[in-house]
């Protein structure tokens, strides 16, 4: 019975919720950040999925009335084709404070497991199967059933705002860290990540502090 309650929480949770905050971390130094203008950077191979992911994001902070810009809409197609040196990257930051970036808004995945449940029999609780051949009938689909076991992924991804601030070096203000279990609907689970660490630094007055109309 045990074994068989935590499958169905593990089914439920499945099913509520693709998106979850696990952690986050701010620079004690900061207590209170506000920045003006944000690259928000969405390190995805994709193409259509890194636009539309860098545009909620930057839709979340105008609305929050913080100047937000999309790293698709700064960085060349060349730029992402290829690996780029640290020396490239210093120009990169360079250029970002010259144009008036005071932060950057770094998302990435850093890695994904595989978990595996089953299909649960809901039996009527008085119904003791108190003989093999009736306990075999209920469970033997174990054996040929494809979808009895259910295998699906979970990404472990990071969100990190940076300060670019003049007369700084360029150090990590806040990083928060999320579990999305793999997604039916890619939009969908765009919206519920970027609705998470936005209200995460909210919270703790990262950009744009919870407390403002």
């Amino acid at each position: 019975m045990k074994l068989k309650l935590i499958s169905i929480g593990l089914l439920l949770l499945m099913g509520c919720s693709s998106t979850r905050l696990v952690s986050t971390w701010k620079n004690p130094d900061n207590v209170i950040f506000d920045a003006y203008q944000v690259l928000v950077v969405g390190m995805i191979q994709d193409d259509n999925t890194r636009m539309e992911f860098e545009s909620r994001f930057v839709d979340a902070l105008k609305a929050q009335g913080v100047n937000a810009v999309r790293s698709i809409d700064l960085f060349d197609v060349e730029f992402t084709s290829s690996q780029r040196s640290e020396e490239e990257l210093l120009e990169v930051e360079q250029q970002l404070l010259d144009k008036g970036f005071d932060a950057i808004l770094f998302t990435k995945v850093v890695g994904t497991e595989n978990r595996r449940t089953f299909k649960e029999h809901i039996n009527d609780v008085d119904k003791m199967l108190v003989r093999f051949s009736n306990d075999y009938l209920e469970h033997q689909d174990i054996y040929y059933d494809p979808e009895y076991y259910d295998s699906f992924n979970i990404y472990h991804a990071e969100t990190s705002l940076y300060c670019i601030c003049v007369g700084k070096e360029i150090e990590l203000i806040w990083r928060g860290e999320v579990d999305v279990t793999e997604p039916e609907n890619i939009n969908r689970t765009i919206d519920s990540y970027v609705k998470v660490v936005t209200k995460s630094m909210g919270k703790e007055d990262v950009i744009f502090n919870s407390k403002a109309p």
